[in-house]
């Protein structure tokens, strides 16, 4: 079935692209999420009439995640954690960790969007990206310091 994406869906593609998926997957997750429409004659006329909104609304996403990810870039976060010998930390430092500091410091950012390679399990300075956009990723400094 051929449907036309209302918001961006990360394994199929952008706002206003037409894109083939199965029948189910249209009827029973994109549509009744108001994430795609069907594309029928009908509704591809009108894609091509609200094309300019769509870039607009799109651009202005775009915008929205560069402001943030230029205030990421100049934040330098600080996590305390417990720590034993030979500065190993007792567990871990992990995106949900990280996110909860985020949040502290007027960040609403979802776990899912830190890009953290592995667990973080010594004190000492690391560089996380976080991707805010598809086409917007940050790198935020993090320091972890013993409790």
């Amino acid at each position: 079935m051929k449907v036309i994406l209302k918001e961006e869906v990360k394994s199929l593609g952008s706002i206003g692209s037409v894109v083939n998926v199965a029948d189910g997957y249209a009827r029973n997750y994109l549509i009744p999420k108001n994430l795609a429409v069907e594309a029928n004659t009908k509704n591809i006329k009108a894609l091509e009439h609200d094309k300019k909104k769509i870039e607009a609304r799109a651009k202005k996403i775009r915008n929205t995640a560069q402001d943030l990810s230029d205030r990421l870039a100049g934040l330098t976060l600080t996590v305390s954690a417990k720590v034993g010998e030979g500065e190993k930390l007792f567990g871990s430092i992990t995106t949900m960790d990280i996110a909860e500091a985020l949040k502290k410091e007027g960040f609403d950012i979802e776990r899912k969007k830190i890009m953290l390679d592995e667990p973080i399990k010594r004190l000492g300075s690391f560089t996380v990206g976080i991707k805010i956009h598809p086409q917007v990723t940050s790198q935020l400094a993090l320091h972890v310091v013993a409790e």
